[in-house]
């Protein structure tokens, strides 16, 4: 993409809204499958489906990124691996991914795949992007935490591609560090399921009211400020919408990305592009965590935290459906939502049939009394917001989205007397041409302009996959004796070739993976090491195990302390001032680091004495993550929180480094830069008690349950206690999901 022309990247829940986006004006588009995306409830895509609308894009010049972004349990990894087989068939054009096991298995075994780090990887700073490119990854789609000062010093030096978001709904909490509609019944965020707990109505001593629920994110009168950072993409959320807030969205953002900061008319259009959004029905609007104003001002804790325009109130309740006076125009294919006041999640439908005085309407204006058919029982006062319009017809053209192409791989080599191209998965000899080259006076023949040229195949059947491309010198090559001898190369091609000859390099892949998962070897626990780690708060007592391993907070620290706990968070502006306590922690002898995010590996890289664990903020979840982090020098890792006993141990029995058990201690469950209207302790409508506790020096708010977790054992892991933020005295306790299996 040349540096002049910012990506628009739009949200597309179904190949409809791909269509709608692509329509519009959009660059690209993310899209999911069926399983392992963070958006799990929306209609997401086949492999058949996304294979045609890939091909429909690469025809059109559009790009398509594929989420694979939640976190991977051990037994689900032969499954993933069958599922990037098939993606890299599919070819798209990068993968978004937050498990780090997956992010190994890219890189080492479909190496074709372009690897694109999720927001739910949590990086917020200059560090965690160097570490992201060591990891392989090409772009970064930093937290959306992240402010705009913050943004401007990451992009100066950034070594990988900058993606954010502009538009769409905001979590409360930072990405992937949220475990709220987990703790509320097993449903993880982490794995595409979330509850959103977070639009839910809370209670305090102080008052109540919706402590969590964030405005929108609208950027659409700062994208001048935008174009001056070094950004390459910028996101629309939304992949649960359908295809009219698809439209409507890219439009808008297209209309004034399109539109000269210093036309005269940039005023006039900015009004129409935010006409174009108002029809999204969405939330408030605000500028998200990107300013420190608008931080401030996010929650609206009085509001319902609902998204939509509101078009009435349920008013009497039937076996078929629903009646109520309609403030706002409602017609038959419009979604609607119907919101109990308890700020639960409503229940969600498209209107297909609807009544005004026992007479079937197409719509209803503003004042009328209509009655809505439907199977599902609402609540009555419940709050019935429109969430979407109705929208073209896209079924005749997502039937005719093209075929998936087999795709041959190729290795081109040029010398100054001669073309080769060698097939890589098909058992042709190779193809050759002789010419003579001259050597170039100007502008030089590249790769690119070679591959470019030879992807471009008029077959319906066959298309190129993988290209190496080597040069031995710097030649120029005319346009007019390329494209023949291209024309000559698939004539060849389509006359000596049998598709069922070919093998896709994603089945050599999978093989590779397959041996070398069957290989791997658990760790041995050391039995000099210490089984226990304890955590400990500024009132803690002495641990009950005089031998563990004593973990505090690197800011807080006594001579007691044996390991140096990082923090999960550090804005750009106090990196500095971490580096030089890490640096006076370690003058005074400690070598034990437990790092809270990836970040923090970069930091401790110049370290090589230290002893590392991997440790709350990491999503741990398979033997691949631990794999991966044993090439940055980490020793130990914490199992994800989440995970239930039998996830637990199969990663303990994989793992090749040892793995701990978060035994007893009050997890996080959230963290945000957001002003919260609540601290302390306050309560759902279940009675279920959680505490707000603000942290001035980094100026996030952390969550966490009064019930403290405490679970039994499990052989072959080590024991990690978290008195951090409770006692041993305290008897008010949960399993959590260690006897349930984790949605």
């Amino acid at each position: 993409m040349s540096n002049n022309r910012i990506e628009l990247l739009a949200p597309a829940g179904n190949a409809p809204a791909a269509l709608a986006a692509f329509d519009a004006g959009a660059d690209a588009v993310y899209a999911g499958l069926t399983k392992f995306n963070a958006r799990d409830r929306s209609e997401n895509f086949s492999k058949e489906v996304l294979s045609g609308v890939v091909e429909y894009a690469h025809s059109i010049g559009r790009k398509v990124y594929v989420t694979l972004n939640t976190i991977i349990k051990e037994n689900e990894l032969t499954e993933v691996a069958e599922c990037l087989s098939e993606l890299s068939i599919i070819n798209p054009d990068a993968l978004i991914v937050q498990d780090l096991g997956v992010l190994r298995m890219i890189r080492e075994y479909f190496p074709n795949l372009n690897i694109h780090a999720s927001t739910q990887m949590g990086i917020h700073n200059s560090p965690g992007l160097k570490f992201a490119a060591e990891l392989g990854v090409s772009r970064v789609i930093l937290e959306r935490q992240v402010t705009f000062d913050e943004l401007r010093i990451m992009g100066l030096n950034s070594p990988v591609e900058l993606e954010i978001f502009i538009h769409g709904a905001l979590c409360c909490s930072m990405s992937g560090q949220c475990l709220f509609s987990s703790w509320h019944g097993g449903s993880s965020g982490n794995r595409g399921k979330c509850k959103q707990p977070c639009r839910r109505r809370f209670y305090s001593d102080e008052g109540n009211g919706f402590f969590f629920s964030a405005q929108d994110l609208c950027l659409i009168d700062r994208l001048n400020e935008v174009r001056e950072m070094n950004v390459v993409s910028l996101k629309i959320e939304g992949r649960l919408r359908q295809p009219d807030y698809v439209k409507n969205t890219v439009s808008a953002y297209r209309l004034m990305l399109d539109t000269p900061s210093d036309a005269p008319d940039y005023g006039k259009l900015l009004g129409e592009a935010r006409a174009m959004l108002a029809q999204t029905c969405g939330r408030k609007w605000s500028h998200g965590f990107y300013t420190a104003e608008s931080m401030n001002n996010l929650i609206s804790h009085e509001n319902l935290g609902a998204s939509g325009l509101l078009c009435g109130k349920v008013s009497e309740v039937r076996e078929h459906g629903f009646t109520f006076i309609t403030s706002k125009k409602i017609h038959v294919g419009d979604r609607i939502r119907v919101q109990p006041k308890s700020g639960d999640e409503g229940t969600a439908l498209t209107v297909t049939k609807m009544f005004i005085n026992d007479q079937s309407v197409m719509k209803a204006r503003q004042g009328e009394r209509v009655f809505i058919c439907c199977d599902k029982t609402m609540p009555f006062d419940g709050l019935v917001f429109k969430i979407g319009e109705s929208t073209a017809d896209y079924s005749k053209r997502v039937n005719a989205l093209p075929m998936p192409r087999t795709q041959l791989d190729l290795s081109l080599t040029v010398t100054r007397t001669a073309l080769r191209v060698d097939f890589l998965n098909v058992p042709l000899p190779p193809w050759q041409r002789e010419w003579e080259l001259a050597d170039a006076e100007k502008r030089a023949i590249d790769a690119e302009d070679i591959e470019k040229t030879f992807r471009a195949s008029d077959s319906t059947i066959l298309a190129v996959g993988t290209i190496e491309c080597h040069i031995d010198g710097k030649y120029f090559i005319p346009v007019s004796v390329l494209k023949p001898l291209r024309r000559d190369f698939w004539d060849y091609v389509k006359e000596n070739l049998h598709v069922e000859d070919v093998l896709p390099s994603s089945a050599i892949g999978l093989e590779k993976f397959m041996h070398a998962y069957q290989k791997m070897q658990p760790a041995i626990l050391d039995k000099a090491e210490s089984p226990v780690t304890v955590a400990l708060g500024s009132s803690t007592k002495v641990p009950f195990d005089r031998h563990a391993i004593r973990a505090a907070s690197i800011y807080s620290m006594d001579k007691s302390v044996t390991e140096a706990i990082l923090p999960e968070f550090c804005p750009e502006e106090k990196i500095d001032a971490l580096r030089k306590t890490i640096e006076k922690t370690y003058e005074r002898g400690i070598r034990r680091f437990r790092a809270s995010g990836l970040f923090a590996l970069e930091l401790l890289k110049n370290y090589q004495d230290v002893i590392i664990t991997a440790g709350d903020a990491f999503p741990l979840c398979n033997s691949l993550c631990a794999e991966e982090l044993r090439r940055f020098n980490v020793s130990k890792i914490l199992a994800h929180r989440e995970l239930e006993a039998v996830a637990a141990k199969a990663l303990a029995e994989h793992s090749p480094l040892p793995v701990e058990l978060y035994r007893f201690g009050t997890p996080l469950l959230l963290i945000t830069r957001a002003k919260i209207p609540v601290e302390g302790i306050f309560r759902d409508a279940r009675g279920n008690e959680f505490i707000a506790k603000f942290d001035r020096f980094t100026g996030v708010t952390r969550v966490y349950p009064v019930k403290t977790v405490s679970v039994p054992g499990l052989p072959g892991l080590l024991d990690f206690y978290d008195l951090t933020n409770t006692s041993w005295e305290n008897k008010n306790r949960s399993e959590f999901n260690f006897n349930s299996c984790l949605q």
